[in-house]
């Protein structure tokens, strides 16, 4: 399916009630790549919505926190912190940093 598929898709569940507007903006701006966006419109304020995962967790919730706001798979995030554990531990690091100051959800 092509994004402009995906993007009538969305309009038409837009238009028969199904989605916000608030709800279509957000998947249309993840399905175009846009950073994730605050209520505001900032980029800055889309970033402060991170917060660890209590349901897609193995030791933090980190990874899954990352992959909802980002819309990538967590499964990707926790092989990229794996790559950089093995390359010189700053996934390690990183994902400490991350546990101790993005609150849960």
């Amino acid at each position: 399916m092509t994004i402009s598929d995906e993007l009538n898709r969305l309009a038409d569940l837009k238009t028969r009630g199904a989605l916000t507007e608030e709800e279509f903006a957000r998947a249309k701006a993840r399905l175009l790549g846009e950073p994730p966006r605050g209520p505001d419109g900032s980029v800055a304020a889309g970033l402060n919505a991170l917060r660890r995962s209590r349901t897609d967790r193995w030791l933090g919730g980190v990874c899954g926190g990352i992959g909802r706001i980002t819309g990538v798979e967590s499964w990707v995030w926790r092989l990229i912190f794996t790559v950089f554990v093995l390359f010189g531990g700053v996934g390690l690091l990183l994902y400490l940093l991350l546990w101790i100051f993005v609150p849960i959800e």
